[in-house]
């Protein structure tokens, strides 16, 4: 009996990933995967904890997370093969740590449902794509650059706590980025942690095995969860994960319509919120991590850097426990110069071209600048107010006088 088309066409795709990827471009994925991790899984226990979750719960949690940003970002990726990474909502977990305490559990996964409801109707009704097609590509640029620039710079900071450590790592991406630069990231990774093993900072006492294990919960719903929690989730998902996730797409160079991507993500937070997901979104700087030169030479190969960082995300889901042991174990030095390293190719990027059009160049600066200060207003990312920015002295300054 022959195969079916699906079949087909399955195994013919898998082939062809494998036949695009490349040795850069899954390190890419799992620098991605572990910058996403270490920079905010402390917020989810912090969040637990303060909600007196139990660790059932608060592994249920992190599995459902892993398991939705794992299949959507396989899923997105492979369907436009381009890089599209799905993280959690960080503000989000940071604005829970407030808002948690005092809130029943399950009207508290009530308040997800409906902030994953209004994201996929956002989504399905087209009016994100409608919006993006109106912001300008300088400003878009200076967006992504101003994001990156705060991960970017903390391998310096790192510096000043980790000197040896940090020097070896930085001058080893320089003499490997000129000799070989498609290996000059994994290289960087190697010595990094083999530095960190000689100079006694890695500590896998913590480390143990542990499988996750899903706990359902029925959603329960008031007026009180959903004004305290659904809507600012909703706000900060959109404001500070959406927006500067396609900003960071459309400053690659990748065209991939947004609403398919947002009515996903929507659809996944909705299914996996009685578990626990109080949301996932699309990424900004792991993404930069996957959409840039360091991930694949070839533009249209990078797709599959996504495609790693993916199946990272599902390994990390079966096995939460065991990978927050792990990369409690590497030292926080390591950890941010690989990620700074990795994103100096998208930075370099952003601000040429930001800077292109005479006519936008005010206003992209002034969009890096805010969203590099890393303001926060009305519990608000300085993504969202550094667009805002942007567009306002865009505006201003090329608005059409009147004859």
């Amino acid at each position: 009996m022959n195969p079916s088309p699906t079949a087909s066409a399955s195994r013919a795709g898998g082939r062809r990933f494998f036949a695009d990827t490349s040795v850069s471009a899954l390190v890419a994925g799992f620098v991605a995967m572990m910058t996403g991790y270490t920079s905010s899984l402390v917020l989810m226990f912090q969040a637990g904890r303060a909600a007196h979750l139990t660790d059932a719960q608060i592994s249920s949690w992190i599995w459902a997370l892993s398991i939705g940003m794992a299949l959507t970002t396989i899923g997105l990726s492979l369907r436009f093969r381009a890089p599209v990474v799905v993280a959690w909502s960080t503000p989000g977990a940071a604005l829970l740590i407030a808002s948690l305490p005092g809130v029943p559990y399950a009207e508290a996964i009530g308040a997800f449902v409906v902030c994953a409801v209004l994201l996929t109707a956002v989504g399905v009704s087209g009016l994100f794509d409608t919006l993006m097609r109106k912001i300008p590509a300088g400003i878009a640029a200076a967006l992504l650059a101003g994001i990156l620039f705060e991960i970017g710079i903390e391998i310096f900071r790192a510096a000043q706590f980790q000197t040896a450590l940090v020097l070896a790592m930085f001058f080893t991406y320089l003499i490997v980025k000129r000799l070989a630069p498609r290996y000059a990231i994994v290289t960087t990774l190697i010595v990094g942690t083999a530095v960190a093993g000689g100079l006694g900072l890695l500590d896998f006492s913590g480390f143990h095995i542990a499988f996750a294990k899903p706990v359902f919960t029925m959603p329960a719903f008031s007026i009180a969860s959903i004004v305290s929690i659904g809507v600012p989730l909703f706000v900060v998902a959109m404001a500070s994960q959406n927006v500067p996730g396609i900003a960071v797409l459309r400053a690659d160079g990748y065209r991939t319509p947004s609403s398919p991507l947002i009515a996903t993500t929507g659809l996944a937070s909705l299914l996996l919120a009685p578990f626990g997901s109080h949301g996932v979104n699309l990424a900004a700087i792991t993404a930069a991590i996957c959409t840039g030169p360091e991930a694949h030479e070839d533009h249209a190969k990078r797709y599959t850097a996504a495609v790693w960082c993916g199946l990272f995300y599902l390994v990390a889901g079966v096995f939460g426990a065991t990978i927050a042991a792990l990369f409690a174990a590497l030292p926080k030095a390591l950890v941010v110069s690989v990620a700074a390293l990795a994103l100096f190719g998208s930075i370099m990027s952003g601000l040429a071209n930001a800077m292109q059009d005479v006519k936008q160049r005010e206003a992209a600066l002034v969009t890096f600048m805010v969203t590099a200060s890393g303001l926060t207003l009305l519990s608000i990312g300085s993504a969202f107010w550094g667009l805002v920015a942007g567009i306002v002295t865009q505006v201003i300054l090329n608005a059409r006088r009147p004859a």
